[in-house]
Order: C-alpha cells, then structure tokens, then sequence
C-alpha cells in the first residue's frame, strides 16, 4: 500500500531535529497519551471485570444460585424437599440452612455480633467456596457442637483452634421473668479464609443438628440452597421447582437479591470506559495537532516534492502513515503494558504497600482480601481497535491538506 519512498518520508518526518522541537514534543505527548489511555482502559476494565466475577462467584457460592424460603419462616418437611429438588434436571445440590443473628463472646470478655449459618457437615465441605478455603482445623473437621469461623474474625477476637466461643441468641426462652436469651459454648474446631472480608469477618458456621438445638426449631430449617449447572439461566429450573413445592414456598434467584448490585456495578463499568476513552481521544486531538503543525513546517518540502513528481495521493499517504505510526505504536506498546500489570497487579499492589505502608486495597472496604484482575480478550482487541480507529481518523485532515497544497503558492511565498 505504502512505497518505499512514503515510507522513507514519513519515517525522515518522524525524526526529531532541533529545528523541529515543537512539532516532535507534541508527537511525544501524543504517543504518551495513546500509551496512557489504552494500558489505563485494559487495566480498569480487567480489574473490574476481576472484582465482578470474583464477588459474584463467592456471593453465589457461599449463598446458592437459588434459595428456598418458607412464608412463616421455617421449613418443616425439608428433606424431601430437599429430595425433590435435586431431582430437578439441571440442579446439582440442594442445601437445607439455618440461618440467625447471635451475639458472640469470649473468655477474654471480647463480644461482637456475628451471622450464624448452620448446614450440614457434608454440604459445608462440598461447598467449594468453604470445602477449599480452610486454613486451619481439628482433626474431624466441623463436628457437631463445634463452629468455623473466618480468619478475620479470629484475629479480631484473639481466637485459635481449640478456644472456646459462647453464642447468646436474642429469641430466648419465655419466663416469669421474661425472655432469657438462650447461650451455649462451643469450641473452634475449623478456621476458613474466603477471600471475602465480610465472611471471615461475620460469619460462623455450625452442623445443621447443632443449629437445630440452639436454636430449639426441632427438625426443621430456616431455607433450602440451590446450586445448578447454569446460573446464567435458571427460568426452567424456577418453573420446574415452583410445581413441586408448596405454595407456602417462595424461590428466589441470585439475580433477586443482588440484581441492583450487579446493575450497580454493569453501569460503573460502562461509565469508566466512556471517561477513560475521552484520554484516548485526547491523544488523537494531540495527534491531529501535530500533524497540523508539521503540513506547516513542511511546506516548503512538500511543494519541492510535489515539483518533482509526486502525486497528491503519495503525500497523502506519506502524511497519513506519518501520523497512523504514533497511533500504532502507541497503542501496541500501551496494550502490552496494560496487559503485563494487569496480569500482574497483585503482586504490584504487594510492593507498593511495602514500600508506602499504606493499605492500597482494604477488605472492609472493597469486600475482598486480594485485588482480582480478569482480563477479556475481546475487550482487550475492542480497545486496541478502537484507540487504531480514532488514530488513523485523526491524520485524515492533516494528510488532506498536505495533499491539497499548491506547490506554486507555497514556493511564491517561501
């Protein structure tokens, strides 16, 4: 497309002389913008993208793709339920839960509140979310009469394996003397780390028959967890579920209970790519200055040029590769910077904490323990087309008016 000629041209225009500064110092910060914006952009969108999937895949995981509630607030025959369920085509598991508010107490007089979620031994090392995330334990695991809680929570309290916790539950037993709330010590027997501040920080885990006696509810449970196939698509197993359950039932979806945060966080990310293109098209402003500014100084040259023979499309051409090389080298360099701390911001964030002593990427802040970065590959060859798009667009006009000058005027009045 281009002859050796435009190249030599356009690459000789490329070139910094002194007499030239002006003209390369803008070129500099135009590449340094297209640089800056597509690495920026890839790095937003990865990190984004990380946080979404890593907070929805442990939302999901921890609390079911779809949840089973009783109207009055417990669920008598749960077993078969429970049965009924997973024999639905598409249903992996079904979970019966309790789930309460307890206030929490050491030896040591430490008190705080804290989620009580009580499930089945089994269910809570089949859980993939939990069953990995151990880090600590006693030999047999979550026994009855025993509890998990998170590594936050146990750093808070000044708990470890072993050490025993009381629960003082608020719905107590009737008296003359009024409600006694109900108490009972337990010992630690599992300490887990799930990568979520609000779950190692809040939550604790009992046998589904130790929750059962606590809190006094016989042989029945407060919910039945979901799991399935397809989160993404779960009308079929809603349908199919709700024909053999009770109608004292109600089902909801993962889409039900976090539907305004998902949307939440979809318009934050449109809404950061369309501020984070404004630099990119910054940079291409940069560039069509630039390239303006160069037709100029090179006026003369390009009608010496064009009285030796070469035809408005070869300045054309020459003008636009000129400009289209900071745009394309730009935009690759910025793709793989982009790409490399991307893949690696983890281990950044890590080093600059070291070095600042300031925490960059708090859990009690951003839910998480660790910064995820997910990078799309589509997102990466959108961004890529787009910052290559806006950069030959902007040495259209520039290349049009070289291609346009009249080299009789231009030599009148040099």
């Amino acid at each position: 497309m281009f002859s050796a000629f435009e190249r030599m041209m356009a690459w000789r225009y490329l070139r910094a002389r002194k007499q030239e500064g002006t003209v390369s110092v803008i070129a500099g910060f135009s590449f340094a913008g297209i640089l800056l914006g597509v690495a920026t952009l890839i790095i937003v969108l990865s990190v984004m993208n990380g946080f979404r999937i890593e907070l929805f895949d442990r939302l999901i995981g921890l609390n079911g793709h779809m949840v089973v509630y009783a109207q009055q607030g417990r669920i008598a025959d749960y077993q078969s339920h429970v049965a009924a369920l997973e024999n639905l085509p598409g249903v992996e598991s079904a979970l019966p839960a309790i789930e309460t508010q307890a206030l929490v107490q050491t030896k040591s007089g430490h008190a705080s509140g804290a989620v009580i979620r009580a499930i089945r031994q089994q269910d809570f090392l089949n859980k993939p979310i939990l069953g990995t995330s151990i880090i600590q334990q006693m030999e047999g695991g979550l026994r009855p009469d025993s509890l998990a809680i998170g590594v936050e929570m146990a750093g808070r309290l000044g708990l470890r394996l072993g050490d025993r916790l009381t629960l003082i539950s608020p719905k107590g037993k009737a008296s003359p003397f009024g409600t006694i709330p109900r108490s009972r010590s337990y010992q630690i027997s599992v300490i887990f780390d799930v990568g979520m501040f609000e779950y190692n920080n809040n939550f604790i885990y009992m046998d589904l028959q130790t929750g059962q006696k606590f809190l006094s509810l016989g042989d029945r449970a407060h919910s039945i967890q979901i799991f399935t196939n397809d989160p993404d698509h779960l009308e079929q197993i809603v349908r199919g579920a709700a024909q053999i359950l009770p109608r004292d039932l109600r089902i909801y979806t993962w889409r039900d209970v976090n539907g305004s945060f998902a949307n939440a966080l979809e318009v934050e990310r449109n809404v950061m790519f369309l501020i984070l293109t404004l630099i990119i098209l910054v940079a291409a402003f940069n560039i069509i200055s630039s390239m303006i500014m160069l037709v100029k100084d090179k006026t003369h040259d390009i009608a010496i040029l064009r009285t030796m023979g070469a035809s408005c499309g070869s300045m054309l051409r020459i003008f636009m590769l000129t400009g289209a090389t900071i745009g394309i080298v730009g935009t690759l360099v910025g793709a793989a910077v982009g790409v490399a701390f991307a893949l690696n911001i983890e281990s950044i964030r890590q080093s600059l904490e070291s070095i600042s002593g300031a925490d960059l990427f708090a859990g009690e802040i951003y839910f998480l323990s660790q910064l995820p970065a997910q990078i799309d590959w589509r997102e990466v060859g959108l961004v890529i087309a787009m910052a290559l798009s806006l950069s030959f667009l902007a040495t259209l006009y520039p290349a049009w008016r070289a291609a346009r000058l009249d080299p009789v005027e231009a030599l009148r009045y040099e």
